[in-house]
């Protein structure tokens, strides 16, 4: 039995082998994205405009489902235990991923992605246990260091994706993936320790979601928040190579310098997690989520008026700093106002939430991108922003006024 306040004795070694697994599963998750088309081509199509659909409803499908799924997976661990779901998703994700390596129709690996996403969410999993166990004045911290090591898991895994299918070939990348994730299981089965709660038989009993909590504003408004951190950080994906053909005048530049600038984001978050967690241990959550949300309103703006590449390189490795601490923050004020018996549930929404989030930016920067133009993706962006840090200042719950006026 364990003391939400105090947290699991074993919360460290948990949260370095979630660190770990969780890294190691998204690396294999986002290795394919480089290859991606030419491995469609492999399994027999041959149409430009086909290869191009048929990669981008692959890579989607894992997405979509994980979507569906995440709060039930979420419910499930309240009631049976989060280490269960954690080695479920790792056993499910090796035996998918290592498959798709053996595809001979891109049906057939369509289908393994969309297992990927019902049997997978070890990540989401990981900020379900580490939130549950961790001591209360150090969930910030702890979140903001296993997103920094979910966010580097996005940026090495299209690097290793760039070079290994040049050494090995395609099909044997996803078995070495499939492999390095079934070390990951391996972890998770013999070094995480989770101890029995009795939150688990309350789980049982409750209906569990929305419906449990008797205080809805506070993870209503979270689940907002995070569906608005995934659509600030997409909203640019679609018009990006496009905008950066503006600044750069070689075009044999514009897309290394289009990956600099949409990795430069990712790297801001990495280095700021944490530390941005340590700083939300100390002066509040709510204080973190309403000023990280203005300061990256803030920098959209200028990256409308950009001359340079670098400068939107730059512009965009501080909006990442900035919102590093942002899905940590998230998860540690939801984890603070549910009871242990729904915290798996609620957190599974909150994914969800930011998958939605995750889709609705990439299509509606291309909308606007393409019919209004370019720097009024920015400038919606930037009205979102600021729109949720005003909402989040108005919804944050007394006691986080009153901390904020002492």
């Amino acid at each position: 039995m364990t003391d939400a306040s105090l947290g699991s004795i074993h919360w460290k070694r948990n949260l370095f082998v979630c660190l770990a697994g969780s890294f190691t599963t998204i690396v294999a998750m986002t290795l394919l994205l480089p290859f991606l088309p030419l491995y469609v081509e492999e399994l027999g199509l041959t149409d430009h405009a086909a290869i191009v659909q048929w990669s981008g409803i692959a890579y989607g499908a894992t997405f979509f489902a994980a979507a569906i799924v995440a709060p039930l997976w979420g419910r499930l661990g309240d009631i049976y235990g989060r280490k269960l779901m954690l080695v479920r998703a790792a056993i499910g994700m090796t035996i998918a991923i290592s498959l798709m390596g053996m595809a001979t129709t891109v049906w057939q690996l369509v289908a393994l992605r969309l297992v990927v996403g019902l049997a997978g969410g070890y990540a989401s999993g990981s900020m379900v246990l580490v939130a549950a166990q961790t001591p209360k004045d150090r969930s910030a911290w702890a979140l903001g260091t296993l997103s920094a090591g979910i966010m580097a898991g996005n940026l090495v895994g299209p690097l290793i994706g760039g070079v290994l299918p040049q050494l090995i070939g395609i099909r044997a990348t996803f078995l070495c993936a499939g492999a390095a994730i079934f070390f990951a299981f391996l972890a998770t089965l013999f070094l995480i320790r989770e101890e029995k709660s009795p939150a688990r038989k309350q789980a049982a009993k409750s209906g569990g979601g929305l419906r449990s909590l008797p205080h809805k504003g506070p993870v209503l408004a979270m689940l907002f928040t995070g569906m608005l951190l995934m659509f600030a950080n997409m909203s640019i994906e679609p018009i990006i190579t496009v905008y950066v053909a503006q600044l750069v005048a070689d075009p044999a530049h514009v897309t290394i310098t289009a990956g600099i600038v949409m990795s430069a984001a990712a790297l801001g978050s990495v280095l700021s997690a944490s530390r941005l967690g340590r700083l939300a241990d100390r002066i509040g959550y709510w204080r973190v989520i309403t000023g990280t949300l203005a300061v990256a309103a803030v920098l959209l703006i200028p990256q409308a008026f950009v001359t340079e590449s670098w400068q939107l390189i730059l512009l965009r490795f501080l909006m990442g700093l900035a919102l590093g601490g942002l899905l940590p923050c998230i998860t540690a004020v939801i984890r603070h106002n549910v009871p242990d018996s729904a915290t798996g549930a609620i957190l599974g929404l909150s994914i969800s939430a930011q998958y939605v989030g995750q889709v609705a930016g990439p299509v509606s920067g291309g909308f606007v991108g393409g019919h209004i133009g370019m720097p009024a993706v920015f400038f919606g962006t930037a009205v979102l922003l600021a729109g949720g840090a005003l909402f989040c200042h108005l919804v944050r719950p007394a006691e986080a006024r009153n901390a904020a006026s002492t």
